[in-house]
């Protein structure tokens, strides 16, 4: 069983995550997704689904960081976060309004093994400070790049929050309407929001 079989588990993971929840992301099920061997869970992952989630939320956090790292620093911070705006909505839209975030996903949802028996306390603080840690760095790399045009650490480290936490719940309208339409007026009223933060750096 090769790394590649691995990967592939941990990006089906991932995707199966955004789409069904964390309930709906059985070892089973991400089996059949990712047409691998039964025998490769136990095989790459000896911690279960635990472990498999925690994997699948970061590759998510590695995956949209980098991203993100890319935009803010080809863009500058505005245009950077509108551009990561204007692609989350193209890949909400692309899924038909299913695909959510794998990240946000483990924050909100009490995790369950296969057998639907609660976890020890241990695990799910685990699973939440690797969802803790993957919001981190995303609300860190907005900030940065705040930072960068001369706004003020700590208001940028709240404008990264805003960034971040807009983002999520104008796509958790955008699932509910079926369109667009919140993603794109929050995308605008935040690149408003730090463009005056900048603009009021620089007088």
């Amino acid at each position: 069983m090769t790394s590649g079989t691995r990967d592939k588990m941990v990006a089906g993971a991932a995707e199966l995550l955004s789409r069904r929840g964390m309930h709906g992301t059985s070892l089973r099920e991400v089996v059949r997704h990712t047409d691998t061997p039964r025998g490769s869970i136990s095989y790459h992952f000896p911690g279960g689904k635990a472990q498999l989630i925690e994997e699948a939320v970061r590759l998510a956090q590695q995956e949209i960081s980098a991203i993100l790292e890319s935009l803010l620093r080809e863009y500058g911070a505005v245009a950077g976060v509108r551009a990561a705006y204007t692609m989350r909505g193209k890949s909400l839209q692309e899924s038909r309004f299913e695909e959510g975030c794998p990240v946000l996903v483990v924050a909100i949802e009490r995790y369950t093994d296969d057998a639907k028996e609660a976890p020890d306390a241990a695990t799910q603080q685990q699973l939440l400070e690797a969802a803790d840690t993957a919001f981190g760095d995303w609300q860190n790399i907005v900030a940065a790049a705040l930072v960068r045009e001369g706004v003020d650490a700590a208001r940028a480290q709240r404008l990264g929050t805003l960034v971040l936490s807009s983002m999520e719940g104008a796509v958790a309208l955008c699932r509910a309407a079926l369109n667009l339409q919140a993603l794109e007026d929050v995308g605008d009223e935040v690149a408003l929001m730090m463009q005056a933060a900048i603009n009021e750096a620089r007088a």
